[in-house]
């Protein structure tokens, strides 16, 4: 098995949730590269210190350029707010190291395309982190979507829902600022989740009514004070986009403010034959319709069909650990040119797509009116 060496630029949240995942690389049956933690890079000495009980991470350091530098790393993951993506994307690049980046990609559009030429100039190969398409029942959406079996689509739902805002005594963090998040907000953190599948499924939005909502103005600053929160926190994205021969809704959504979803990925494809439907708040559970004489909604109960083989029995329910690790297993596996027909990561394409619909949904915002996607159009 081939060892790819990793290095890490942000060691927080999801940095340790990547670390865990290449700690259990051995459930994976059907690989042929295995991901191998060499360095990590984060300003906080704690942070680092949770990476001690790796013993192939021998570089933990406070400067990332020192990462970027050891000859002992083949891919970096990016993991940090917004506004640091292009800076550090294309200091990864000028390295000659490979990148799994975090989205939005860039903190708006402008950001996202000039990072897209660096990545072209480059030459290295370049995704963009989105895991929640790995879930099983995801991919059988996937797969009954291509399949014209549903007939004529009439509608899709795409979203992804939290609730991590409703408390107004949550102290605000660099996701509630313009300034680091971007003026994006919800759409920025949240969006590609929602647009992700369609996007790869071709359905690319030409046109769209945006309905933002703000939560909160004011937070605590965590250090006896309030800190103002400026980006918006919910977002209705009712676009349009062509399928076959003809025009179909397509309604993305992307909310922090969801009274009872903890962290909840759906996606719904109704069609004049058959539709399906699918959310992580029931991992296992996947819905399917049929028209016949009758109409009716299926329950299937799908089990851990990922598509990386692994271990676990296949009556087991798949989570958040595993999606990360199949999302990591696509990205290492299409780097080394064997993907094989399975579901690849995000491309840069993709991400930049993302961002021309979050920029259309702000002016929509602005105007309260229908504006086209120019780059999607």
């Amino acid at each position: 098995m081939k060892d790819i060496r990793i290095g890490i630029i942000g060691g927080g949240l999801m940095g340790r949730e990547m670390a865990s995942a290449f700690a259990r690389w051995c459930a994976l049956t059907d690989v042929s590269v295995r991901p191998v933690l060499t360095a990590v890079a984060d300003l906080n000495p704690a942070t680092l210190s949770w990476f001690d009980i790796i013993p192939s991470c021998t570089l933990r350091t406070g400067d990332y350029k020192e990462l970027l530098a050891s000859p002992d790393v083949d891919v970096v993951y990016v993991a940090v707010p917004h506004h640091l993506h292009e800076p550090i994307y294309l200091d990864v690049l000028a390295a000659g190291k490979d990148l799994f980046a975090e989205k939005p990609f860039g903190i708006d559009l402008a950001s996202a395309k000039r990072i897209l030429e660096g990545v072209r100039t480059s030459g290295r190969f370049v995704r963009c982190s989105s895991e929640m398409p790995f879930f099983p029942g995801a991919q059988r959406a996937l797969s009954l979507a291509g399949s014209g079996t549903l007939g004529r689509v009439l509608e899709v739902v795409s979203g992804f829902h939290h609730s991590s805002d409703l408390d107004p005594n949550k102290a605000a963090n660099w996701k509630r600022m313009n300034q680091f998040c971007g003026e994006g907000g919800a759409l920025n953190d949240l969006g590609m989740h929602a647009c992700h599948l369609p996007l790869r499924l071709g359905w690319n939005p030409t046109r769209i009514f945006a309905q933002l909502q703000k939560g909160y103005p004011q937070r605590p600053d965590g250090k006896g004070g309030l800190a103002v929160c400026d980006t918006w926190d919910n977002a209705l994205l009712h676009t349009w986009t062509t399928i076959g021969e003809n025009e179909v809704p397509l309604r993305l959504e992307m909310k922090r403010l969801a009274p009872g979803a903890t962290n909840t990925w759906f996606i719904e494809i109704l069609g004049t034959e058959g539709g399906v439907r699918f959310s992580t708040a029931e991992p296992k559970t996947l819905w399917v319709f049929e028209r016949g004489k009758e109409q009716w909604w299926k329950k299937t109960e799908l089990g851990f069909g990922t598509p990386f083989k692994a271990v676990t029995g296949g009556i087991f329910e798949p989570g958040f650990p595993d999606v990360i690790q199949q999302m990591w297993a696509a990205y290492l596996m299409e780097r080394e040119g064997l993907l094989e027909g399975r579901f690849g990561c995000a491309t840069p394409e993709e991400a930049v797509a993302t961002h021309e619909i979050f920029a259309a949904a702000l002016e929509s915002q602005r105007t309260s009116t229908v504006v086209p996607i120019p780059g999607l159009s």
